[in-house]
Order: C-alpha cells, then sequence, then structure tokens
C-alpha cells in the first residue's frame, strides 16, 4: 500500500522532516510533483541540509528514494544535490530512481520564467524563477524533453528545437540576457544525469507494492498552492493534492491507505497571494523570528500569521487526510494568547467556505482567542508532559477540523517529535 504525507497550507510545513522521521518504517518514498522550488529542510548529524528535488528518504541507506513523472526536473540542481548528499557518505547510484517520463527542465524555461514574471510588474505571483511553470507549460503543450529522451541520440537536436521555440518567446518579452553558462551548466550536468538509475517508475512502483513494499508518497509544496483548488493566480504549476499522487506515480486510487497532512501550528506564506490571517504587525515579527521563518530556496521572508482552520479543514476534506502532524509548535512557546481563524467576514456574512474569488475578496478573519502555554516544550518526549493549555489548542483544531492531530513537532531535531 502507499500513503501519502503532503503540506496543508501554503507549503513550508516542514515536511522534510516528517517524511525524514518516517522514512525508517517504509521502503520507498517517492516525489510525485512540483520540482526544484520545493526545499525540504533536514537536520543529518546536526548539520543542516536542504533538499530541492531528492526525495526526503535518502539519508536512510536501506531506503529506495524515487523522482515521479509529476516532478519537473532540473539537472543542475539536482547534481549539486548529490553532490551534497555524497558528502555524508550516501551513494545516491544505489538508492535514487528517476522516472524516464520525468520532465526536464532546460535553461530557456528559466530565462522564461524570469521574463514573464519581470513582465507582470505589480501584478507578479511571487514565481522562485527556477523555470518550473514553463516546464510545466511545455508538458502540457507536448514539447517537453523527459529524462527518457537523454538516452536518444537525437537529444541534442531536440533540445535545440525546443531552444529556438523559447527564443520566440524570449523576444516577445525583449529578453536579452545571457544564459551560455546556463547552458554549460546543463550539459555537464545531463552526462551526470546519464548515470543514474532511470527507471520505467509505474512498472516497477507496482511491482514493488505487489511484492508487500511500503511506499510513502512525498509532496512538494502545500495544498493551498494546487493548480486546481489553491488560492488561484498565486498557485503552483503542478497538483500538490493527494489526488496528484496516482498521475505522478502511476498508481491506483486503490492503493492509497493513510493520507498524513503536515500543518504548523500557526501560518505562513511566501511571496503574493490571499493570506487571510496574515499578521503584518509586531506580533506577525516575532513569529517570523522565533520560527525563523525565511524560505527554504529563496531566502525570502516568509510572511506570518495565526493559523487559519477555514483553509486547513478545505485542505484536509479535497485530500482526504487521515491523520495531521503539527509542526513548530515550540515556536508559540512564548505567547501569552493564541488566536485561530474560525470563518472569514466577507463584506459583513460570515462563512466558512474557501470563495472562489479569493484572491480578490476582502476577508477579515473571524478569530477565536486561547491562553498560550508559557512553557518551553522542546524537550518534550510523550503526550503527558504537554501543557493542558496546548491540548486544548490542539482538542478545537481537532474538532474543527474533523481530522486527528496524531503528531506534534517541538523542534528541528529528527527526535523533537510528540505522539498523541
Amino acid at each position: 500500500m502507499v500513503d501519502v504525507l503532503l503540506g496543508l497550507q501554503w507549503g513550508d510545513e516542514g515536511k522534510g522532516k516528517i517524511v525524514d522521521y518516517f522514512a525508517p518504517h517504509y521502503d520507498i518514498i517517492a516525489r510525485f510533483q512540483g520540482g526544484p522550488n520545493a526545499g525540504h529542510t533536514l537536520y543529518v548529524d546536526g548539520k543542516k541540509m536542504v533538499l530541492h528535488q531528492i526525495p526526503s528518504g535518502i539519508f536512510h541507506q536501506n531506503t529506495v528514494n524515487i523522482i515521479g513523472n509529476g516532478v519537473v526536473l532540473d539537472p543542475v540542481t539536482l547534481k549539486r544535490e548529490c553532490d551534497a548528499v555524497a558528502a555524508f557518505g550516501i551513494d545516491v547510484k544505489k538508492n535514487l530512481f528517476i522516472s524516464d517520463k520525468t520532465n526536464i527542465i532546460v535553461p530557456t524555461h528559466r530565462a522564461l520564467d524570469k521574463a514573464s514574471e519581470l513582465s507582470k510588474g505589480e501584478s507578479k505571483i511571487g514565481s522562485t524563477l527556477k523555470g518550473i511553470g514553463p516546464a510545466y507549460m511545455d508538458k502540457t503543450g507536448r514539447n517537453a524533453l523527459r529524462v527518457g529522451d537523454l538516452l536518444d541520440k537525437s537529444f541534442t537536436t531536440q533540445y535545440i528545437k525546443l531552444r529556438l521555440k523559447h527564443q520566440k518567446l524570449l523576444d516577445n518579452f525583449h529578453f536579452i540576457e545571457d544564459i551560455s553558462a546556463w547552458e554549460e551548466e546543463f550539459f555537464e550536468a545531463i552526462e551526470f544525469l546519464k548515470t543514474l538509475n532511470v527507471i520505467n517508475c509505474e512498472y516497477y512502483i507496482n511491482d514493488e507494492i505487489s511484492k508487500g513494499k511500503k511506499v510513502m508518497a512525498e509532496g512538494a509544496q502545500g495544498s493551498m498552492l494546487d493548480i486546481d483548488f489553491g488560492t488561484f493566480p498565486f498557485v503552483t504549476s503542478s497538483n500538490t493534492i493527494s489526488a496528484g499522487v496516482c498521475t505522478g506515480l502511476g498508481i491506483s486510487p486503490k492503493k492509497i491507505n493513510e493520507v498524513f497532512g503536515v500543518t504548523k501550528a500557526y501560518c505562513t506564506r511566501v511571496g503574493g497571494g490571499p493570506f487571510p490571517t496574515e499578521l503584518d504587525d509586531a506580533t506577525g515579527e516575532e513569529l517570523r523570528k522565533i520560527g525563523s521563518e525565511f524560505g527554504a530556496t529563496t531566502g525570502r521572508p516568509r510572511r506570518c500569521g495565526w493559523i487559519d482552520l477555514v483553509a486547513l479543514k478545505y485542505a484536509c476534506m479535497i485530500n482526504g487526510v487521515t491523520q495531521v502532524i503539527m509542526t513548530k509548535a515550540d515556536v508559540l512557546d512564548s505567547f501569552e494568547e493564541l488566536k485561530v481563524c474560525t470563518a472569514y467576514d466577507i463584506n459583513g456574512t460570515e462563512t466558512t467556505q474557501i470563495p472562489y474569488h479569493i484572491s480578490r475578496a476582502k476577508i477579515s478573519p473571524v478569530l477565536k482567542s486561547f491562553p498560550g502555554w508559557n512553557t518551553d516544550t522542546t524537550a518534550m518526549h510523550n503526550a503527558a508532559e504537554l501543557p493542558s493549555t496546548m491540548n486544548t489548542y490542539v482538542d478545537f483544531i481537532n474538532q474543527y477540523i474533523g481530522a486527528p492531530v496524531k503528531y506534534v513537532s517541538n523542534g528541528p531535531g529528527r527526535e523533537q517529535i510528540v505522539r498523541l
């Protein structure tokens, strides 16, 4: 069977650590969507490691890690990551596998991303400029190059054809930046990519499942960035929800078992887009400071606010979440008062549903207050140690979203997690 682990907010929920925590219980960890715009932070032997393309189970020697066909792959980023992982003594050529149907990000995708974002002016969506959107556009436009194409003698010809197509678009944007250095780096990385394990993922993973192997499908970004169900148009270019597992790995919905949803104990967002509970004040700044809320991929300061239960319940619904993991609860340790959003006030009318025009609606959050716990929870290891006020906070969230919070993460370390 396949268990799914994904984010329930706008990304940055701490999924990397949670996958790393669960990884010993699985034979295979598989990324099913997204690209190098993901940033999954792990702490290995006390050292910080941010993964953008490689699944978060890579530091477990006996775990197979798969990059699925739903991912868009930047060979340059992958090579850098593999080099960094190898420095920890991990042999990526042993336990990293890539679907032959994974789409490739080429240098002109990055150029198109940058040119497009610059042209939007104040209407920009906050792209990470990694070429993700243009790569997915080529996928749906049936122009993309895929990992399997690397083994074809005509790959260079195919690449030039795609580059010329992109150049016409760049000319329309009046984009004149020299990307020759990007190309040199790209082709060097392509040669490295050819040395890795390229597989027919759908046959491989289904065969392993039939043998009784346990698979965890690892999501990137978060549910509220889903191309269909997120805060459109301020979204990513893939399906970040559990439905994306089937198309991103080639497995049947029948094979999905548990759906683990990860949420912070509060909310953050990077880039533009609606954020109903955003705190543009000293409290928001304190959350950012204590939580070290800066993008793992971009380094941009994250916008911070109280937990949004309207959005969280929605995310649990569309994903079919069976268990919730709450991360960074320790960030709230020193707050005297906590608030949660239980409804949206839109022009004097309260609703507990996500509105269609959420990016245009003027939303005032309806907030419920809770006393803080004013206790250092970072050294606590079991549920009995947790403050009663924390239990009250979690119990309310449980009841509201209709999905049980089963784990609370109380620090960045692999061992800092409490099972409730």
